[in-house]
C-alpha cells in the first residue's frame, strides 16, 4: 500500500520539485483523529527534504485541504509559525483522497513530554509564544475561498440534537449561554482547534501550529477560550489553566501585547462555558460512534467517559459566574 502511494506521489511532486523527484521512507504516523498523516522524504538532485502528507475523505464538518492550505499561508504571512505548504488538492483523483503536503517540522507534540522538559521560564516563554501566534492568526487575511462564518452555539446544539441524547447539565448550559450571549466581536480568521497537542514545540520554542481542519471566520474569544479549558492543560493545576503553561490572565495579556484583541474578559468567560460544553458534546459524539457500532474503539469509549468531567467543569463555571456559593 505504501509503495503504491509513494508511486502516486511522484507525479504530484514533479511539477513542483522536478522530474527527477523520488519518494523514500514513506510511513504512517500515529495520532490525528480526522486526518491520516504520513512522513516521507522527497529526493532530487538538489538534495533530500523531509515532508508530511495528510489525507482525508471529504467530510462536512471539516475544511477542505485547499482551504487548510490557504489559511496556513495567510497565517504564516501574518507571522504565525506554520509549515510551508508544498501542494494541496481537494480532488481525490491523484492519491485517492484529498491531500495536503507540507514541510516536516522538528519538535514534539505529545503534551506530557513537553511539560516534563519545561521549567518555569520555559513555560512562561512558550505561553507568550502561543499568545503571539494566536494574535498573528487573528490578524491574518480571511479571504480564502470557502471560509465561512460559524455560530458555535447553534452548531453544537444541532450536533447534540442529532444524537438524540442530552444531559440536564448540558441543557442548563445551553439555556444559560443563550440567555447571556455577549455582543459579537469583529469577525476574524479563527483556527478552531488552537490547543496543546496541535502545536509542535522544539525545546521551549513554538515551532509550528498544526491541524487547521476547523478553520473558519469567527470571534477571537473562541480560540482564546478553547486553549484554556481543562482538557488541554493535561493534568496541570487550575492556576495553569492556559494550556498547562500559565494563568488565563497572563495568556490574555500576552495576546494583547502581541497585537491581538482587545479581549473582553466578560465575553471570554462566556466563551469558556461554551468551549467546555463543546468538548462535552464532542466527547458524547465520540462515544456514540463507538456505541452505535460505527467505529469500534476503546479510545472512543474512553473519551465518552469524560462527558461527566465536562459536566462538572460546566457546573463549576456556572456557579462562579452566577456568584453562588
Amino acid at each position: 500500500m505504501n509503495d503504491q502511494l509513494a508511486q502516486a506521489l511522484r507525479p504530484v511532486l514533479q511539477p513542483i520539485l522536478g522530474a527527477d523527484v523520488s519518494v523514500q521512507d514513506l510511513h504512517l504516523l500515529t495520532g490525528g483523529a480526522s486526518r491520516t498523516t504520513y512522513a516521507f522524504d522527497s529526493v532530487t538532485g538538489a538534495g533530500r527534504s523531509a515532508l508530511i502528507l495528510r489525507t482525508a475523505p471529504e467530510a462536512e464538518h471539516y475544511a477542505g485541504m485547499e482551504l487548510e492550505a490557504a489559511a496556513q499561508i495567510a497565517a504564516g504571512e501574518a507571522g504565525a509559525p506554520v509549515p510551508a505548504i508544498i501542494a494541496a488538492s481537494d480532488s481525490p483523483g491523484p492519491l485517492g483522497d484529498p491531500f495536503l503536503i507540507c514541510e516536516a517540522i522538528t519538535g514534539e507534540t505529545i503534551v506530557r513530554r513537553i511539560q516534563r522538559r519545561l521549567d518555569d521560564d520555559g513555560r512562561a516563554r512558550l505561553l507568550d509564544q502561543c499568545a503571539a501566534a494566536l494574535a498573528a492568526i487573528h490578524r491574518a487575511r480571511a479571504d480564502a475561498p470557502g471560509l465561512a462564518t460559524q455560530d458555535q452555539l447553534a452548531q453544537y446544539r444541532q450536533r447534540l440534537d442529532e444524537m438524540g441524547d442530552t444531559t440536564a447539565t448540558f441543557e442548563w448550559a445551553f439555556r444559560w449561554l443563550q440567555d447571556n450571549r455577549p455582543e459579537p466581536a469583529p469577525n476574524r480568521l479563527v483556527h478552531g482547534d488552537f490547543r496543546m497537542g496541535n502545536l509542535i514545540v522544539d525545546d521551549s520554542t513554538l515551532a509550528a501550529v498544526l491541524d487547521w481542519e476547523l478553520v473558519h471566520i469567527g470571534d477571537i474569544h473562541e480560540d482564546l477560550a478553547w486553549f484554556c479549558i481543562r482538557a488541554w492543560r493535561f493534568g496541570a493545576p487550575a492556576e495553569m489553566a492556559a494550556g498547562g503553561l500559565g494563568g488565563i490572565e497572563s495568556f490574555v495579556a500576552a495576546y494583547e501585547r502581541a497585537g491581538g484583541g482587545p479581549v473582553d474578559r466578560s465575553s471570554l468567560r462566556w466563551w469558556l462555558v461554551l468551549a467546555t460544553l463543546r468538548w462535552g458534546v464532542i466527547c458524547r459524539y465520540q462515544a456514540d460512534r463507538h456505541l452505535s457500532g460505527q467505529v469500534r474503539s476503546v479510545e472512543l469509549a474512553a473519551i465518552g467517559r469524560r462527558v461527566c468531567e465536562t459536566e462538572w467543569d460546566i457546573l463549576d463555571l456556572l456557579q462562579e459566574l452566577e456568584g453562588k456559593p
